[in-house]
């Protein structure tokens, strides 16, 4: 049997972090500890966990909800960054491509003014092309270089508040899906847990990677449309000066409309449009949060081990971060060209093209047309956004599930 508690660790470790991986109880656990605590493979002990016996699934899907908020808001123009990036390394054009810089303006289409083709009033590239004409900026001043760049331009073209584009579609992206993913990973990962240690304890290591792999996939299959609309939030932006860009729900009912124009209008079947790029973002999220939490739980029971019984928010809030900071990164970094392909699966605008494509079609495509370094196109933004956004919705919901079972232990 597999003891369900290592001598010396903290009594409000969740099930996960009080699992003895070595499958034997420490040798050196005291008779009463052995009757006090009992052995993983009854189901006391996971109610012994106060995730399980004082949090309950309504008061965990709450803390990772605002987990999620919080992540979303602050990592938002990293998101918009790595987008735009791969965005343009797929095609997307941020200059309009009906001009031809220091030709004649006759092609530039209606409603399209001089303005459209600055970058910024204050740019000093600007060239003026013939008598009477406004300055133009040439194409390069509105080609993204890096992340850096991407956040400089977007503030200086579209305005401050434009690197949180997205951001409500983010809001009821991640609310709902970490809200499904990490209640759901408890429960799995619990589950798994009592299985192993009545069946197989060899497996009993393994549980953060199924659990985490299947909660993702329930979450990602259930939001995907939302990650649909928020990509081509993200990717696109309105050329013309002044005019609004959709929102999500606008940007949804454009896929639907363009939808409507092929012969799957009347099929239900065409609707599967607004889950353009599921596979591709499974095939990205669940590796990750199978590379994720198998990284994240070794690291945080460590320094969980550390704190001992003397823990505190703080000490559960820093553990929490710092693994989760490193397993994000570590996964981010792993899954960046799946991200890659889901991108490009997802900014497609040809409704046909985009049910025919596979993730495997996407990837070669992308190899052969810029090797290697085209399927890392982003990184650095995705692992700066992926590290502190894991870090933050770990540590905010552990500290909550935390700080709820004190209150109801001193109750």
């Amino acid at each position: 049997m597999v003891g369900c508690s290592r001598s010396g660790w903290p009594k409000w470790l969740t099930a996960a972090t009080r699992v003895d991986f070595d499958g034997a109880s420490p040798p050196n656990a005291s008779k009463q500890d052995a009757a006090s605590k009992p052995v993983v493979s009854s189901a006391s002990h996971i109610g012994s966990s106060y995730s399980e016996s004082l949090t309950g699934l309504a008061e965990r899907a709450l803390s990772a909800a605002g987990a999620a908020f919080i992540s979303a808001i602050l990592v938002n123009p990293l998101d918009v960054a790595k987008t735009r990036l791969q965005a343009q390394a797929a095609g997307v054009e941020y200059y309009p491509t009906q001009y031809q810089y220091g030709r004649q303006m006759a092609s530039v289409g209606l409603g399209t003014t001089f303005s459209d083709f600055r970058c910024s009033p204050s740019c000093t590239r600007a060239t003026v092309f013939g008598i009477g004409s406004e300055p133009v900026c040439p194409p390069d001043c509105f080609h993204y270089k890096g992340t850096v760049d991407v956040i400089y331009k977007v503030v200086r073209q579209e305005g401050f508040a434009r690197l949180w584009r997205g951001t409500n579609a983010g809001l009821a992206l991640a609310i709902p899906t970490v809200g499904i993913y990490l209640p759901c990973y408890d429960i799995f990962r619990n589950w798994i847990e009592e299985f192993a240690a009545c069946n197989v304890p060899s497996l009993m290591p393994y549980a953060p990677l199924f659990a985490g792999s299947f909660a993702r996939s329930l979450a990602c299959i259930t939001c995907s449309p939302i990650e649909l609309a928020r990509t081509r939030m993200q990717a696109y932006k309105e050329l013309q000066a002044g005019a609004k860009p959709p929102g999500m729900w606008n940007t949804l009912l454009g896929v639907l409309s363009s939808l409507r124009s092929t012969n799957n209008s009347n099929s239900l079947q065409g609707y599967r449009v607004l889950w353009t790029g599921v596979g591709a973002q499974l095939a990205r999220d669940v590796p990750f949060s199978a590379i994720c939490w198998s990284t994240l739980e070794p690291i945080r029971r460590r320094l969980l081990t550390l704190v001992g019984d003397e823990g505190n928010a703080a000490s559960v809030l820093g553990a929490n971060f710092s693994a989760g900071f490193v397993a994000g990164s570590i996964a981010a970094f792993a899954t960046c060209p799946l991200d890659v392909a889901k991108t490009r699966r997802q900014i497609e605008k040809d409704p046909t093209r985009a049910l025919n494509m596979t993730t495997r079609q996407t990837l070669v495509e992308v190899w052969r047309t810029g090797g290697v370094r085209s399927l890392f196109t982003g990184v650095g933004p995705r692992v700066g956004r992926a590290g502190p956004s894991v870090g933050i919705v770990v540590s905010f919901y552990e500290v909550v599930k935390y700080i709820l079972h004190e209150r109801k232990t001193n109750s």
